[in-house]
């Protein structure tokens, strides 16, 4: 037995023949040492409900209602995990509960009874999808508190990225408008069941909240989508997606139109979007 009184996670997934399944982008984590790390990285899980996706087995989840979390709603899809999670459910009376939906489809809201964190080992298909929908909150920061989730090692990169990296994109302009977000450490593909081809990293996000002159989200994307839609062109000619006279605008908010959009700052994407 682990240290919850609970099966080890390995018998957990014999029992309930829960095999990872590659178009569904489980890899599962059964090191309750590392799950309770990344817990930890979250913060205080005791004042606030906490939202996990994809808990399969429950590795993660267990790992935050051991490090206190005031109550865990967990999201999954496959129906295989339900008899496994019910199990959890028994052992944490009163703080556990399943969501069985597509996260993509789920409106975390009326799940929740206040606040929340998400903590997550997101399934790889859709961790991209999943990041920017959150983001998209509205009003912004609505419910969340912060995010804490697990990434591909590239994606986690990508979110941030400093503008002039390779790594800079669309992702790393608005998720670094929105937050504060910093890599809290990697995991080794050799930590999951099976092992992914790549590395895997943990990142930490804390909302900032948003002035009375910051852009509405639509502007931001229209902007960004343009500028690095064609990112080895001149902003001069990417943004006549967007602007009639783009040079005009560049220069009006102070940036070269020569300029190409891996080297422009958070704010320079802003000062645009302002002018959408």
């Amino acid at each position: 037995m682990s240290d919850d009184g609970l099966p080890p996670l390995r018998d957990v997934i014999a029992e309930h023949g829960l095999d990872a399944r590659k178009s569904l982008g489980q890899h599962f984590l059964l090191d309750l040492n590392l799950t309770r790390r990344i817990a930890r990285v979250a913060g205080d899980l005791g004042e606030h409900d906490t939202i996990e996706v994809g808990p399969g087995p429950g590795g993660l989840t267990r790992a935050l209602l051991m490090e206190g979390a005031k109550r865990v709603v967990a999201v999954e899809r496959d129906a295989r995990a339900s008899a496994a999670l019910a199990e959890v459910g028994r052992a944490y009376a009163g703080r556990f509960s399943l969501v069985e939906a597509d996260a993509m489809a789920v409106n975390e809201a009326e799940h929740i009874t206040g606040p929340a964190r998400i903590v997550a080992n997101l399934p790889y298909n859709i961790s991209t999808a999943l990041l920017l929908k959150w983001l998209s909150l509205d009003p912004w920061p609505s419910w969340l508190v912060s995010m804490t989730l697990m990434f591909q090692k590239e994606v986690a990169e990508r979110v941030v990225a400093a503008p002039g990296s390779k790594a800079y994109g669309r992702l790393s302009v608005i998720s670094q408008w929105r937050t504060d977000a910093y890599m809290a450490f990697d995991v080794d593909p050799r930590a999951f069941t099976p092992p992914p081809k790549v590395m895997s990293s943990i990142v930490h996000m804390t909302p900032k909240v948003m002035g009375p002159d910051d852009p509405p989200l639509h502007a931001v994307e229209k902007v960004t989508a343009a500028a690095f839609g064609q990112r080895r062109k001149m902003l001069r000619a990417s943004l006549k997606q967007v602007f009639q006279d783009p040079e005009a605008i560049c220069e009006q908010v102070g940036i070269k139109p020569t300029e190409r959009a891996e080297r422009l700052t958070v704010d320079n994407f802003l000062a645009l979007a302002r002018l959408v």
